[in-house]
């Protein structure tokens, strides 16, 4: 299976990409963590945010690989412990389908976006910055994996 995480923004701040990196990296190769970027609308003073969160919707959906199961990260989504999570991969790997999960831009995500979820995963009832979102996504996935084959890291 594998693990695509589609999110709105390009040029991210080093010390998120050496972050989602350091977990990527740790991924076992039979489930493979994808980070695909979809470039943010240009928000400005009088900018259509309805047209730009449309616009970010599409190229995100259009980024999904085919028969992907989607999950949103959106607040009103599901708190999962990590335990639940490592439930929850190890359904996805049962079911058989890549997973693509969406993290919108500064509005959240559009209207079709959600729609096509088939799950919604909250984080935290906290906002957080989006560059932050990719890390936290990351680490909390590996974690829940390390739970599943008894990998030492759960325990550290």
């Amino acid at each position: 299976m594998k693990i695509q995480l589609i999110a709105v923004g390009t040029k991210m701040p080093d010390w998120v990409t050496t972050g989602f990196n350091e977990y990527q990296r740790r991924f076992p190769k039979d489930m493979p963590l994808e980070l695909i970027e979809i470039p943010a609308g240009k928000r400005g003073k009088n900018a259509d945010i309805a047209r730009i969160l449309e616009k970010e919707g599409e190229q995100a959906l259009a980024a999904i690989g085919k028969s992907c199961r989607i999950v949103t990260l959106d607040l009103p989504g599901k708190n999962w412990t990590t335990p639940q999570l490592a439930q929850q991969l190890e359904s996805w790997k049962q079911d058989g389908r890549d997973v693509a999960l969406l993290i919108g831009g500064p509005e959240g995500l559009s209207p079709a976006c959600k729609a096509a979820a088939e799950q919604s995963w909250c984080l935290s009832a906290l906002t957080m910055p989006h560059p932050l979102v990719r890390i936290v996504v990351a680490e909390s996935l590996y974690r829940a994996w390390s739970l599943t084959t008894n990998h030492p890291y759960h325990r550290e």
